[in-house]
């Protein structure tokens, strides 16, 4: 509309990305969980191949869905007090850590149990580095702003290094499941897979529905009218807190 300034005619359109977003997500979980419980069994926790399935699930529900999740929080809740935003990411980074944890005892206890080598292939180095540097992140997080122990100034540093390696993490987890499919669908159905069946076929929208996944999160994310606005109150009572001699403090992430 003529006369409205361009981040309000923006904002108007972050509820369909945010719930397109959601969407791509959910599809992702629910069709990872179709995959491996209509093609190869179901699930277990006995050292066999269902067990196997609960690795792929997990990582895309944790490193995927809820990490992305984790990293929309401020640009959704725009207006909330930046300390419940702040505790409601680190509770979902917590949650995809957990879940991520599951998913790789799972994989780890299968290759034991059937005597196969650990991490041996591509897809597991990628896998392996993705959430180790997520755990990193997470308590570097933690201690430099749930927990802040660093000066403002450290903490001015950071930041940008924090966003950036949040959403190359993202990247990477997407990246890891793509290797991971891949691997996946030539160790079972490689003879068939240029036939076009139907579990080939939904792996392949599988790693589609990812990619878009990732790319609408790092859209929203990048979006500078999305930026959560700064608010005075809080930045004067961080100020307050930690003196204006240590420096400025960071903008909103």
């Amino acid at each position: 509309m003529e006369g409205m300034p361009v981040s309000m005619g923006g904002l108007r359109t972050l509820p369909w990305y945010v719930v397109g977003s959601q969407v791509l997500g959910v599809a992702c979980v629910v069709i990872t969980g179709v995959w491996m419980g209509h093609y190869h069994g179901g699930y277990a926790w006995d050292g066999s191949t269902q067990e196997f399935n609960v690795h792929p699930l997990c990582m895309v529900l944790g490193l995927v869905f809820l990490y992305g999740d984790a990293v929309l929080v401020y640009r959704v809740f725009r207006n909330e007090t930046k300390r419940s935003v702040k505790i409601l990411h680190a509770l979902l980074h917590m949650m995809a850590l957990i879940i991520s944890i599951v998913g790789l005892v799972a994989v780890f206890d299968f290759h034991s149990a059937a005597k196969i080598p650990h991490m041996y292939s591509l897809h597991s180095w990628c896998g392996m580095l993705t959430f180790v540097l997520f755990f990193i992140q997470w308590l570097l997080g933690l201690g430099f702003f749930l927990f802040p122990w660093a000066s403002a100034r450290l903490r001015s540093w950071y930041l940008p290094l924090h966003i950036f390696f949040g959403l190359l993490l993202l990247a990477m987890s997407v990246g890891s499941c793509l290797l991971g499919i891949t691997e996946k669908l030539l160790f079972n159905i490689m003879e068939t897979y240029s036939r076009f069946t139907g579990e080939g076929v939904l792996a392949n929208i599988l790693g589609l529905l990812l990619v878009c996944f990732g790319v609408v999160v790092g859209y929203v994310v990048t979006r500078e009218d999305f930026r959560r606005p700064p608010n005075p109150e809080e930045e004067a009572l961080s100020v307050h807190f930690k003196t204006l001699s240590e420096g400025e403090i960071p903008s909103s992430p």
